[in-house]
């Protein structure tokens, strides 16, 4: 082989580089590591959602009962005062 083949092989390798280059670097670019290491943080922390049971919704239908009948109130007289 002389060294034109080698050239010319050369410029045939980085030509098809060149034309590829967009489809590997969304495959392998930095993009890519990124998101892939923020997916497994994510799937480590594995947020969940926690369902409750139905007795939650009566204790706190009942607080709020409770804390709207501990609210301080204005009696008509006084607020005709001010």
């Amino acid at each position: 082989m002389s060294w034109l083949y080698i050239a010319l092989l050369a410029f045939a390798v980085a030509v098809v580089a060149g034309a590829e280059w967009p489809r590997l670097e969304a495959r392998f670019g930095g993009e890519t590591r990124t998101r892939r290491r923020r997916e497994k943080r994510k799937a480590k922390t594995g947020l969940r959602v926690v369902r409750s049971e139905l007795d939650d919704s009566e204790d706190f239908a009942a607080s709020v009962e409770r804390d709207l009948a501990n609210l301080p109130t204005i009696d008509e007289t006084e607020r005709r005062k001010r």
